[in-house]
């Protein structure tokens, strides 16, 4: 299968390129992003009853992509990682006929395990396999950044920057990233937000002037954010399983319309359930669950998208404080072509706003509806969940409401919890209103963590408790204009 590009092509590259291409030069004409040239059929029969690795190496070779067997069965072996090899991804039953799908039992203990633990060394084996060296630059809200350092770190031929915004993630999440010891791992705040940090990626992956600079120290760029579609393949297959565990639990029967509601920041989550609904998974709707940063609802509810006087609010749910969402250029490139894309990506990048036709629109919300949720109503879905015996994280309370809201046909409804709620403790001690010995003051992570295991009987996960002992590595804060700089000053 080849790849194209969501803005056409530009003169001199080529109209096509293989996956391995795709992911390693993530970067397509005039700014744009690759995707497959077209999607593969599922076929759901022979898929039930596969085991998650099983099913992940079937769907795979479904794309024909040119990564070699042995590679990628030892890329899925990674899962073995997770708290269940078997069942790396468990989906709870808590009533109302929604089902939460679990993505977070991986290493760093959020969803992007999920696709970069195999995606890493995937990337790794074709840059030692063609004896190149790479800078793999993320940009992270929270949850990215440690998974890509995780799965990165001590890989051959490979070396990475991660930017994130200092002060805009939970204190676990700047943990897990600025201990990380691996030589070939650089960790840089900035002072700026996550939008500000994905931008400056964006225009590192296409200046040429820093590739000729990285060619002189013999290095090639890449990335591990989810404009990379070698993290997006990874993303379709958990919404698949998640749909065949309720078959297999009787659930629902094979063929049978549910629905899938996904907490969304950058929309790679949401993108990978959109192929999966292209590739034929019975999805009636994809709901969408956003923060106050809501973007994404303005979009799907009104067709406009605008980042005119708006600027991101810091929020309990951190992670979804985005509002340039790059993956809902795939679904736009998708569902309208790639001429209209690019009109509707230069609309964006020149007045700061697009707006869909009527007609786009209504093909839009065919596939797609949306809510949002403040903070307080994240902490009354938290609140309410824990008196029925489930604990989330911020995140995953969002889609709540769009549960309860959104649903026009009484259909099963599987939600994401993106994180586990170990990642955000403080903001689950202040939902549940619990007394704590520092009441009235800010309560830190760790004093927030012994409380909530006292209180529940749960036990901290190894990897969340051996953070407040490790030796904190990366202290470098800069300002985005010294990105560059300070990456080239790593190498």
């Amino acid at each position: 299968m080849k790849f194209i590009e969501t803005r056409g092509n530009e003169s001199g590259r080529s109209e096509k390129v293989s996956f391995s291409e795709a992911i390693l030069n993530p970067s397509a004409s005039f700014g744009g992003l690759y995707v497959p040239e077209n999607l593969p059929t599922l076929d759901l029969k022979r898929l039930k009853d596969l085991s998650y690795k099983d099913l992940a190496f079937e769907v795979l070779k479904s794309f024909q992509i040119d990564i070699k067997d042995e590679v990628l069965k030892e890329a899925l072996s990674l899962y073995d990682k997770f708290d269940d090899p078997l069942t790396p991804v468990p989906v709870v039953n808590v009533g109302s006929g929604l089902f939460i799908s679990e993505l977070y039992h991986g290493p760093t203990r959020a969803f992007k395990d999920m696709a970069l633990q195999p995606f890493g060394k995937v990337l790794s084996s074709l840059a030692v396999e063609r004896n190149e060296n790479y800078i793999i630059l993320a940009a992270t809200s929270g949850d990215t950044g440690p998974a890509t350092l995780e799965t990165f770190k001590n890989r051959e031929n490979i070396q990475v920057g991660c930017l994130y915004p200092d002060g805009g993630t939970s204190d676990v999440q700047r943990l897990q990233m600025v201990t990380e010891d691996g030589s070939n791992l650089k960790v840089i705040g900035i002072d700026g937000s996550f939008d500000d940090a994905q931008t400056s990626l964006k225009n590192l992956l296409k200046s040429e002037n820093f590739k000729a600079k990285l060619g002189e120290k013999n290095i090639k760029l890449s990335a591990a954010n989810s404009v990379n579609f070698g993290r997006i393949i990874f993303q379709t297959i958990y919404h698949i399983y998640s749909y065949l565990q309720l078959v297999s639990r009787k659930e629902i029967v094979l063929g049978e319309e549910i629905y899938l509601t996904v907490p969304s920041g950058n929309f790679g989550n949401a993108l990978g359930g959109f192929y999966a609904k292209m590739m034929g998974l019975p999805i009636y709707k994809i709901l969408i669950s956003s923060n106050e940063n809501n973007i994404l609802t303005d979009l799907i509810n009104t067709g406009k998208y605008s980042l005119v006087g708006r600027h991101v609010v810091n929020t309990k749910s951190p992670a979804m404080d985005i509002l340039k969402s790059s993956n809902v250029e795939r679904v736009l490139f998708t569902l309208f072509g790639a001429e209209r894309t690019k009109e509707l990506m230069e609309q964006l990048e020149s007045k700061n706003e697009y707006s869909l036709s009527a007609e786009e629109l209504v093909t839009l919300r065919a596939n797609f509806s949306a809510s949002y949720s403040n903070d307080d109503e994240c902490f009354e879905a938290i609140e309410s969940y824990f008196e029925r015996g489930y604990l989330m994280d911020p995140h995953t309370a969002t889609v709540v409401k769009a549960h309860e809201e959104l649903r026009e046909r009484d259909l099963k409804n599987i939600a994401y919890s993106t994180a586990e709620w170990t990642k955000f403790s403080p903001s689950i001690i202040e939902a549940l209103n619990i007394e704590t010995k520092n009441a009235g003051k800010i309560v830190s992570d760790r004093d927030a963590l012994d409380e909530i295991a006292r209180i529940t009987g749960t036990e901290i996960p190894t990897q969340i408790d051996e953070l407040f002992e490790k030796r904190v590595v990366h202290t470098t804060v800069v300002p985005v204009e010294d990105l560059e700089k300070e990456i080239l000053e790593f190498l």
